[in-house]
């Protein structure tokens, strides 16, 4: 016998709810391969300047989000359909994912706030010791003029402040604006905006299905309650 009454309005908001879950899950895992794809990052972490790789921070953290969202979508399934089929064993399991993800999601946002800012700063500390290279040792720059060049055409900025700042070796390495001028914004400035801008879009996600799970952990609670008792008469 199913479960009558309220809880079987619980059964189907507890599908519908696992729903969008899977459907987090399918987005999360999008954005997680557009982040790793995106031109504009792998245009910089793909670089390698005397023998050191670009920071790898970031795809680091690209790479828990796919698992995740490949999880999330698992664990979405499971919901559905133990839902559906009324099923104590499958809701348990179901909730125990839950909380395992919960638990995951919370210590990946701590640990991104901490963070925050460290994806940005080993860039830019890359940028700047190809940059300080150019400057010091003209005559041997060739890897570190490939680094530059990437920097400002991929972000479109040149030097590490204003133009007008720009040293003559490295203002050389520049795009050209249609007056010849060298682009202004300063490449510290373009690296502190790109992974803010994904940090913060990656924060808003994780928000939106941190609320989504809570509310998924109390429907299927309630939900295996009433299936326990409704088995019991």
């Amino acid at each position: 016998m199913g479960v009558e009454g309220f809880p079987k309005c619980i059964k189907y908001l507890l599908f519908f709810c696992n729903f969008i879950f899977w459907m987090s899950g399918g987005v999360i895992l999008g954005v997680a391969l557009w982040l790793r794809h995106d031109e504009q990052t792998s245009n910089l972490l793909l670089l390698q300047f005397e023998g050191n790789p670009a920071p790898t921070t970031f795809y680091v953290s690209v790479y828990i989000l796919i698992a995740v969202g490949a999880l999330m979508m698992f664990v979405g399934f499971l919901g559905c359909y133990g839902a559906i089929q009324e099923s104590q064993c499958l809701l348990g399991t179901f909730f125990a994912c839950l909380v395992i993800l919960f638990a995951g999601e919370v210590a990946a946002g701590i640990w991104g706030f901490i963070n925050r800012d460290t994806i940005s700063k080993e860039l830019i500390t890359f940028y700047d010791a190809a940059y300080d290279k150019v400057i010091s040792d003209p005559k041997s720059k060739q890897a570190a003029t490939t680094v530059l060049k990437v920097f400002h055409k991929t972000l479109d900025c040149c030097g590490k402040s204003d133009y007008m700042e720009v040293i003559k070796e490295v203002s050389e390495l520049c795009q050209k604006t249609p007056d010849g001028l060298d682009k202004s914004a300063s490449c510290h400035t373009r690296l502190q905006e790109l992974f803010s801008n994904k940090v913060y879009l990656i924060g808003i996600s994780a928000l939106v299905v941190t609320v989504i799970m809570i509310f998924e952990m109390i429907f299927s609670m309630v939900l295996c309650c009433a299936i326990h008792n409704s088995q019991s008469y």
